[in-house]
């Protein structure tokens, strides 16, 4: 099993989170998990930092789950890790600072359920989003049959997760999975002005009158 690292950095005011991995196929195993968790929560006692961005390599942001390591859990480890998996995407959700999804190649299965959890979604022209579990008889137990159901409708919804249907990335833009297309050198700045006007207009919300 190839291992998934999440290299941590910080871009001016923002913290970038990177999921690593050699063969360039990041997996949400358990310690990325448990990683990102904490780093989400630091964002919010850090008050230098104004959000986050989270993305991959240039062939992936997340492929999910490291199928083998699921399909060898048993029932009470599997709703654990299901858990786990919703408490940390929670979390994301939740964030009283933005965080913002960049995008590159292939968002899969649970990778496709951490990008749902974020404010927003900015990809690259080579990203591809899919839900592949339907194939080989599983589904996602991380909120992401909730939250892309809002974002594209109830039909599109569907059709993904149980056919395997693939979206590129300007299908994605026209079905209002993601808010921007940009070239792959964009990708990381087109995230931070995003999020940075996020952030400046949550800033402006809370000013009194």
């Amino acid at each position: 099993m190839v291992g998934t690292s999440l290299v941590v950095t910080n871009l001016k005011d923002v913290r970038v989170l990177r999921l690593e991995a050699e063969d360039g196929y990041p997996r949400l195993e358990r310690a990325v998990l448990c990683g990102i968790e904490k780093e989400i929560g630091r964002l919010a006692r850090d008050a230098a930092v104004r959000g986050a961005v989270i993305t991959g390599t240039a062939q992936a942001f997340a492929a999910g789950a490291e199928i083998e390591a699921i399909t060898a859990l048993r029932g009470d480890q599997g709703f654990e890790f299901s858990r786990l998996g919703q408490a940390v995407f929670r979390g994301i959700e939740r964030s009283p600072k933005p965080v913002i999804a960049a995008i590159r190649g292939y968002c899969m299965g649970g990778g496709l359920d951490l990008a749902l959890a974020c404010r927003a979604r900015i990809a690259a022209k080579d990203a591809v989003f899919g839900h592949p579990g339907g194939a080989i008889g599983i589904i996602t137990g991380w909120g992401g049959t909730q939250r892309l159901t809002r974002l594209i409708g109830r039909g599109r919804a569907i059709e993904m997760f149980t056919t395997g249907a693939r979206l590129n990335a300007d299908d994605a833009f026209a079905s209002g999975l993601v808010s921007r297309v940009v070239t792959a050198g964009e990708l990381l700045a087109a995230a931070v002005l995003t999020l940075w006007a996020m952030a400046d207009q949550r800033a402006h919300a809370n000013e009194p009158f």
